[in-house]
């Protein structure tokens, strides 16, 4: 962590180089010491400094300098560190300025010139001025700033992205004081948010996902050569594939739209994952995995999407939404499923405006102490409610079963009703969403006796359903009735498969009706919808590449 700055500022060349020797003498160990001979050099610099988090403890400022008075120095500098110490340094003559500088700028001490010797003239009063500033100094956060309003739908994508790949953030809301300070000394309109504020001091307003990544580091473009294996999708089908890959020899790329993880990457806990007893979050799991396929030599390319592949002697090309496109001898699909949408009256009003699709461990901390509902009873919803529960005054489960044993693990609902403020509504659908800029209340209704009530909501999660994405897929590749891709034996026998399938052998347990183009995890119809089976699929897909890169 950088030290906290003591900043002083004199016309006076031998001045400045006598105070800033005194001040790095006394107190260097601890702070650190920025001179200038400008004053407005000085106010150029606090927004940089500001924005990258650092911290000033101290303004020392001359009074007499041509370019800008000190006590009007400090006037403008206060509006960048409100909590920092006023000193200025004046001679004999300035007495009735500096008096009068400490009602209209909170001075806190001045300082006659010449100061000699310091030990008696300058550090105790210093030292005291310091002492009472470290008091109440908080280190600043250091890294990403998100500036936005809560309700925001773009903030919550932006949420949403930085959390997916793993990229600590502070929120800031736009209408709070820090917020208001951050947009005015940066000059962002409201019309400019949400904006983002990086380490370095860049700032970005209303910026793309895509313009995000780059500045944070993330490979959104491809480099011109042939890979082995494509894989597409990050969740843990995808990520077990990419290490499997890498591992094992092949040229691997691994290609994700949005973030690493897919939908396990979101969740707060998972505790039935083999080898990991108190269990760990998605998260975890994702970053242990990156790093792991990177280890091993697989790239990354997020985010990015395929829009299409279209097959070209024997090799698969695919077609990005940025018009580039990626040469590749095998495939495999593991792009997972979304949730559902939920078509009821007034929930696409309210989207990203509390009412979610997942997301609890993103809008969490927002939930302190409220009333938040809960829409679905698998597991996803199961742990989405236990994580709530924390933050929430009160959490309700809303599932039209009488219960949650056909839907959940067992050791989930254990951990439900052993939750004092979680509560069950069975027999119960949302027939409506209300609010004005946020969701503010659910009209619910009981499907035994058709009775409705309205009930006060601050948030509402959805988990409900499974949408797997495949609508870009080639129509080489054949789909179920509900979108998921077939695969191996239960691809035999159709006519549609015996038209588009050429080869003398079977396809491979994971294969599709197009050779080389393989489907793992959920996005694979018959798929079990378990973490440790999509980890299970998508290393298992890596053998039958292997096979069939053979077989060419």
């Amino acid at each position: 962590m950088e030290k906290p700055i003591i900043f002083t500022i004199d016309d006076d060349r031998h001045v400045l180089s006598a105070i800033s020797r005194d001040l790095k003498s006394k107190y260097g160990k601890t702070y650190r010491i920025l001179s200038t001979t400008s004053a407005s050099e000085a106010l150029s610099s606090l927004l940089d400094l500001k924005n990258k988090s650092e911290t000033v403890a101290m303004f020392v400022s001359d009074q007499r300098m041509p370019e800008m008075e000190g006590v009007a120095f400090l006037e403008k500098a206060r509006q960048f560190y409100p909590e920092a110490k006023k000193v200025l340094l004046t001679a004999y003559s300035d007495t009735d300025a500096a008096i009068k500088a400490i009602n209209q700028v909170s001075l806190d001490y001045y300082l006659m010139k010449p100061w000699d010797p310091p030990e008696e003239k300058m550090f105790p009063a210093l030292n005291e001025l310091l002492d009472d500033w470290q008091h109440d100094y908080k280190p600043a956060y250091r890294g990403i700033k998100l500036l936005g309003y809560q309700f925001s739908p773009k903030s919550h994508e932006i949420k949403n992205f930085l959390a997916g790949n793993l990229m600590p953030y502070q929120w800031i809301d736009a209408r709070g004081e820090e917020g208001k300070q951050l947009a005015a000394l940066n000059g962002i309109e409201p019309g400019e948010l949400p904006a983002v504020v990086f380490e370095d001091g860049v700032v970005l307003k209303t910026p793309a996902l895509r313009d995000i990544a780059t500045h944070i580091g993330l490979n959104s473009q491809v480099k011109n050569e042939v890979y082995d294996v494509v894989i597409i999708g990050a969740g843990p089908a995808g990520l077990a594939a990419a290490v499997y890959g890498a591992s094992e020899g092949l040229k691997t790329l691994l290609i994700e739209s949005r973030y690493p993880g897919g939908q396990a990457g979101t969740s707060s806990r998972i505790e039935n994952y083999l080898g990991f007893p108190s269990g760990l979050s998605g998260a975890d799991l994702t970053r242990r995995a990156i790093s792991q396929a990177t280890r091993f030599g697989a790239e990354l390319l997020s985010p990015q999407t395929v829009a299409a592949i279209e097959l070209k002697e024997g090799y698969k090309i695919l077609s990005l939404a940025d018009n580039t496109t990626v040469n590749t001898r095998a495939v495999v699909i593991t792009s997972g499923v979304d949730y559902r949408k939920l078509e009821t009256k007034g929930i696409g009003d309210f989207t990203g405006a509390g009412i979610y699709y997942g997301a609890a461990t993103t809008e969490a901390a927002s939930c302190k102490g409220r009333a938040v509902y809960i829409l679905g009873g698998g597991n996803s919803a199961g742990q989405g409610a236990m994580y709530l529960s924390k933050f929430a005054k009160e959490v309700y489960i809303i599932i039209r079963k009488p219960d949650l044993t056909a839907t959940m693990s067992a050791y989930l609902i254990d951990q439900i009703n052993g939750t004092s403020n979680i509560t069950i509504l069975s027999h119960t659908e949302i027939v409506e969403a209300r609010g004005d800029q946020s969701l503010k209340e659910l009209e619910l209704i009981d499907t035994q006796t058709k009775s409705t009530r309205t009930v006060e909501a601050d948030a509402l999660y959805i988990f409900i359903g499974a949408k797997p994405f495949t609508e870009w897929i080639c129509e080489h590749v054949i789909k179920d009735e509900k979108g998921f891709l077939e695969t191996g034996r239960d691809l035999v026998g159709r006519d549609s498969f015996k038209s588009l399938w050429k080869l003398e052998r079977d396809p491979y347990m994971l294969e599709t009706s197009c050779p080389g183009i393989f489907a793992a995890g959920d996005v694979r119809a018959g798929a079990m919808n378990r973490v440790a089976s999509a980890v299970g699929e998508g290393s298992m897909a890596i053998s039958f590449v292997h096979k069939y890169l053979a077989e060419v």
